[in-house]
């Protein structure tokens, strides 16, 4: 069976706008986003499916700012665990780690924070979801780690070096999977609409 999947990634918080990293940090979005999110509406194709979010608050107030009803939480699509280094920034770790952090870095799927994830471990939850769900069709509400990770795959790209897609952070990437072919590309930055064009 494919399943095809649209990820949004959640809206602008505290710790993003300080380019903190927060992996499982559970930190809510600014007002201002939540402000901007709520004259925003779903891309008409994928108002009519069933939408999960993450358990981190964030998520979930991207989705009701949106006013995607009902929306549950989905533990697989959770952000990628950064262990100790969340609450840090990434330049101040590549100074005080020097060599070994970039010697991490360039491990690219393999890349692992102290005490997190790495990336391939990030996929690995997210295609065991696609591979017991029963839905065809659905969107989440997810975390940059989460759509980079399934972008990776569906690219072909292994993680090393720039995207070769710039990814538009506010708008809608769509994917789809099966057993049989893994993770292809069916969309990426498809735009949200004005609230007043919602049909």
């Amino acid at each position: 069976m494919s399943v095809q999947f649209a990820l949004l990634r959640h809206g602008v918080t505290e710790w993003n706008a300080e380019k903190r990293i927060q992996g499982r940090s559970d930190i809510g979005l600014r007002a201002d986003t939540v402000a901007t999110y709520q004259t925003r509406r779903l891309p008409t194709e994928w108002n009519d499916v069933r939408w999960s979010c993450t358990p981190l608050s964030r998520t979930r107030q991207t989705a009701d700012a949106l006013a995607i009803s009902p929306v549950t939480p989905e533990p697989a699509w959770i952000e990628m665990d950064w262990g100790t280094w969340e609450s840090k920034k990434l330049p101040d770790l590549r100074c005080e780690l020097g060599d070994a952090m970039q010697q991490n870095e360039d491990r690219g799927w393999d890349f692992r924070p102290d005490g997190g994830e790495s990336p391939r471990d990030v996929l690995a939850r997210v295609s065991h979801y696609l591979a017991d769900t029963s839905q065809s069709k659905f969107g989440v509400v997810t975390h940059k780690g989460v759509i980079r990770a399934v972008y990776a795959a569906a690219r072909g790209w292994d993680m090393m070096g720039k995207m070769p897609d710039r990814l538009d952070w506010e708008c809608v990437h769509v994917f789809d999977w099966s057993r049989e072919n893994g993770f292809s590309i069916i969309g990426l930055n498809v735009p949200l609409v004005p609230a007043q064009e919602e049909r």
